[in-house]
């Protein structure tokens, strides 16, 4: 089969992408990189989460607010192909708040959100600690738990599953997966892509490059500079427990299998997958803060993850002027917005360009002259 479309990265975002063409029965082939390529889809926390996110970028909060929207009945539509069980649950989030300078903040920073948003009702309230201890009867906090934010449509779902699902669905609708398959260099061949890999040489009409921290490398070889970095996030998992914790918070979730993963730090040591003792203790130390209890728990793994940050830490969406039918897609939040890249972006993708929505997120927003 000749590909109308392939996309370079099999992780949540790519996959998610081809998964959308698929459905749309566009020819389709994915190509998915080598065991050792830095996936942050191995390292994700799980969150599908609206609350807090896009401060100073309101199309971002829109993107995720959209996303979300359509989490349920993507859901739904995986788990009936797949049969593949995505423990998708939207029951609310919590963000905890240590010390009431905490709680302040974070209902003052909530506030800011909402009103940059400018309509609408708040999907979120600020919970105290008599209201919080309600919510959870199962847990005792930590006497500097004030209370904490809660967000209603928040929710989470195994992204490990999430991921096995979406390349399960590609085949099912017709798409091609190749793994272990990496692209060294993009060529023109006429109006289409010429694609070379170890041996041998791939040709489509359209690409979208969604290959994480692999991806300026690829994108500059059709015109579009996009710059990453990447940032470390360390995420500690305990032994199995019975269930105590009925929502997941930001850092504090207890899986559908009864393991608590406590995350994540933030650093910058470069390409450095290596965990360290030092974020193990800071992650431990907050924990036991917000419940004691886990004190006395085991922990059974840690492991360490690369985040695919921008400048201002938001997505780029982009398609190339000098190379119309080459696009980019690249963000930190491919759990969450993994619905919206299934739904509105593939389908912009099929239709060969990016409607108005996504020009907030092209890279020229970073082309701003520097002070001398």
């Amino acid at each position: 089969m000749r590909p109308d479309i392939v996309v370079i990265g099999g992780g949540t975002v790519g996959a998610a992408i081809a998964y959308g063409l698929a459905c749309r029965q566009e020819k389709v082939l994915l190509l998915d990189g080598d065991d050792g390529d830095f996936r942050a889809a191995r390292a994700n926390f799980g969150l599908v989460w609206l609350q807090g996110k896009g401060l100073g970028m309101p199309a971002y909060q829109a993107l995720t607010r959209d996303s979300i929207a359509l989490w349920r009945g993507f859901t739904d539509q995986l788990e009936a192909e797949t049969a593949i069980d995505l423990t998708y649950e939207q029951n609310g989030g919590l963000a905890f708040c240590l010390g009431e300078e905490g709680y302040e903040k974070r209902k003052l920073d909530l506030l800011r959100l909402h009103n940059q948003r400018g309509d609408g009702e708040p999907d979120w309230e600020m919970l105290d600690r008599p209201a919080l201890q309600r919510l959870l009867p199962k847990v005792t906090l930590g006497p500097d738990v004030a209370g904490a934010s809660f967000g209603r449509r928040d929710g989470h779902a195994n992204p490990l599953r999430l991921l096995a699902a979406l390349h399960a669905g590609i085949l099912r609708h017709g798409g091609a997966l190749r793994h272990r398959a990496k692209v060294h260099r993009i060529e023109r061949a006429g109006s289409d892509f010429r694609l070379l890999l170890d041996g041998e040489a791939l040709v489509a009409p359209r690409i979208v490059i969604a290959a994480g921290l692999g991806s300026p490398e690829l994108a500059r070889q059709v015109g579009l500079d996009v710059p990453l970095r990447p940032e470390r996030g360390q995420v500690l998992v305990t032994e199995r427990l019975a269930p105590f914790l009925p929502l997941p918070a930001s850092g504090l979730r207890q899986t559908g299998e009864g393991t608590v993963m406590i995350g994540a730090t933030k650093d910058d040591p470069g390409y450095d997958v290596s965990t360290t003792g030092e974020a193990a203790a800071r992650l431990s130390r907050k924990t036991v803060q917000i419940v004691p209890a886990l004190a006395k728990v085991g922990l059974v793994r840690q492991w360490a993850g690369l985040r695919i940050m921008t400048p201002d830490s938001y997505p780029i969406y982009a398609q190339s002027q000098s190379h119309p039918g080459a696009f980019v897609a690249l963000c930190h939040s491919g759990v969450t917005l993994a619905a919206l890249h299934a739904e509105d972006f593939a389908s912009a993708i099929a239709a060969g360009a990016l409607p108005e929505r996504f020009s907030p997120f092209h890279q020229s927003r970073f082309d701003v002259p520097q002070a001398a």
